[in-house]
């Protein structure tokens, strides 16, 4: 796979080691898919994980890990990920450079006002569905007791 514009970053992990990996640019098509799914599936609704994994792993297959001997090795699969991605906080740093990278709006280290709108609305979405559940898991199984009597713990 060639990689357009590869740009070698270093993100430290859990432990302060350094990790090098480099990242590229999407091509067109792939990059579209990635950009138009990331948002949406990095909060997955309840079963639709899969979504967000196969996202994240499109993503990940422009990411090159550096090894000790320097030769890079693409990150192309979950095996190669999870065998040189040291842990899920690493994984999500590269995945946030690579999107900061890929989409200008997210390089100037702003948002733009509809991208701010889009997100309001999901994390209203989020709220609609998870109060209901919240409300139900509050609720007692039955009527509460008339006895006027402590209860024994």
């Amino acid at each position: 796979m060639n990689f357009i514009a590869p740009k070698e970053i270093t993100i430290e992990d859990g432990e302060g080691k350094p990790r090098t990996f480099i990242i590229s640019k999407f091509p067109a098509i792939a990059g579209r898919e990635i950009v138009a799914k990331y948002p949406t599936s990095a909060l997955p609704k309840l079963g639709e994980y899969a979504v967000s994994e196969e996202t994240m792993l499109k993503l990940m297959a422009y990411v090159q890990a550096v090894m000790e001997n320097g030769n890079p090795i693409a990150l192309t699969t979950r095996a190669l990920v999870d065998n040189h991605v040291s842990d899920w906080e690493v994984l999500a740093k590269i995945e946030m450079a690579m999107m900061k990278y890929n989409c200008s709006f997210f390089q100037k280290e702003t948002l733009s006002a509809s991208l701010i709108e889009v997100v309001e609305k999901v994390m209203q979405r989020i709220f609609v569905m998870l109060t209901p559940s919240s409300e139900q898991s509050s609720q007692t199984a039955g009527q509460p007791s008339t006895n006027s009597e402590p209860s024994i713990l």
